[in-house]
C-alpha cells in the first residue's frame, strides 16, 4: 500500500502537478496592470541603477522581473520564463513600471509592402 502526501487531496491534483498558486494571489487579486502598454511582443529593460531589493511590497516575482529585464526580454518571453499567465505579468510590470524600476518598448512596426505587390503576389498565388 502506497503512502499518501500530507495535506489535502484533490481527484485532479497529483504529486507531480507540484505546488499550485492561483494567479490572483500572485497579483492580489488585480486583474488589469496599473499602467497600460504591454503588448505580448513589447519589449521590458530594466531601468538603469534600479534595486528592487529597497523597494517595498514587491514580491519574489517581481524581483525576478527585474533580473530577467536586465536585457531587453519580450513580456511573452517573461511569462514564459516565470511559467506565469501573460496577464499575471502584465500586473507585475504594471507595479514595476509604475515604480520606475523598468521602461517598455514597443516593437517598431513593421513596414509593410506596397498594395501593388500584394495584389501580384495575389493574382500570381491565384494561377497557379
Amino acid at each position: 500500500m502506497r503512502a499518501e502526501p500530507p495535506g489535502p487531496h484533490h481527484e485532479w491534483l497529483d504529486a507531480a502537478a507540484g505546488p499550485v498558486v492561483r494567479p490572483y494571489t500572485v497579483t492580489g487579486g488585480r486583474v488589469r496592470p496599473p499602467v497600460d502598454g504591454f503588448d505580448l511582443v513589447a519589449f521590458v529593460l530594466t531601468t538603469p541603477g534600479a534595486d528592487p531589493a529597497g523597494v517595498p511590497g514587491l514580491q519574489p516575482e517581481h524581483r525576478r522581473l527585474v533580473e530577467l529585464a536586465r536585457r531587453p526580454v519580450a513580456v511573452a518571453d517573461l511569462a514564459a520564463d516565470l511559467d506565469l499567465a501573460v496577464g499575471v505579468v502584465r500586473v507585475l510590470l504594471g507595479d514595476l513600471l509604475a515604480r520606475g524600476l523598468v521602461t517598455v518598448r514597443r516593437p517598431a512596426a513593421a513596414h509593410l509592402p506596397d498594395d501593388n505587390i500584394l495584389k501580384a503576389v495575389v493574382s500570381g498565388l491565384r494561377a497557379l
